[in-house]
């Protein structure tokens, strides 16, 4: 379980998040929506320790990310692509990861074929197309078995069938009992992914419920964002 409570950010005079509070929920995928620069990447990022609420809570099973006895075993997270080194290969870079963690080489090959880069492990991350860098980084996220997985922008700058095959390995992640939590401005997207929705706008929760809840009377979740956050201009 990832829970939000009352998880405030200031930034000077600026209210980057204010009173953000929100749950994801085990065998569900959360998609979290909101407009470029609603707050979307400054909620995970403080989820995951990378930054500081000013105040409010945001726990993983009760506890902050940086208590967590075995964090990767907890949380795996994608936020900037792979995070790989270009120089090094698919494989060498997994095996970086896993050694830092105490997971062994068996695993690496696993996740490897998981996300379906297996043939290509033993090339250069600068030779990646952009998706099979988001494989990469989601089998990085897939090392030590999490239970939840964290995606920012999972899908942006995908072709058809990279997008396909993340709703995909989303949808069956949730069908093994992960927690998915994903943020994202892709209306359309989303709506084929998640079974839940939580909507930011300006730092505030304008909506949280299942996908039919948020949707509402709406023809679509589209004309639903657009009414939640009077972003007329996107159309």
């Amino acid at each position: 379980m990832l829970t939000f409570d009352q998880l405030t950010k200031q930034r000077g005079s600026r209210t980057i998040l204010d009173g953000i509070t929100f749950q994801a929920r085990p065998g569900r995928v959360t998609g979290f929506l909101g407009p470029n620069g609603a707050g979307k990447s400054s909620t995970l990022r403080i989820l995951l320790g990378l930054d500081r609420a000013t105040s409010g809570t945001a726990l993983v099973d009760g506890q902050p990310f940086a208590s967590l006895r075995d964090p990767l075993r907890k949380v795996g997270a994608v936020l900037d692509g792979s995070g790989a080194h270009r120089s090094r290969t698919g494989r060498a870079h997994l095996r970086w990861v896993a050694r830092s963690a105490g997971i062994g080489n068996a695993r690496v090959e696993e996740v490897l074929g998981t996300v379906g880069i297996l043939d290509a492990a033993g090339k250069k991350v600068s030779t990646y197309s952009l998706g099979m860098g988001r494989r990469l980084g989601l089998a990085a996220a897939l090392l030590a078995d999490p239970e939840a997985l964290v995606l920012d922008e999972p899908v942006n700058g995908l072709d058809p069938e990279g997008i396909r095959w993340i709703r995909l390995f989303l949808r069956e992640q949730a069908s093994s009992g992960r927690t998915v939590l994903l943020s994202s401005h892709l209306m359309g997207e989303l709506a084929e992914t998640v079974d839940d929705v939580v909507v930011i706008r300006q730092g505030r929760i304008v909506a949280d419920g299942t996908l039919a809840e948020v949707t509402g009377s709406h023809r679509n979740l589209e004309d639903a964002f657009f009414s939640l956050t009077g972003d007329r201009g996107a159309r």
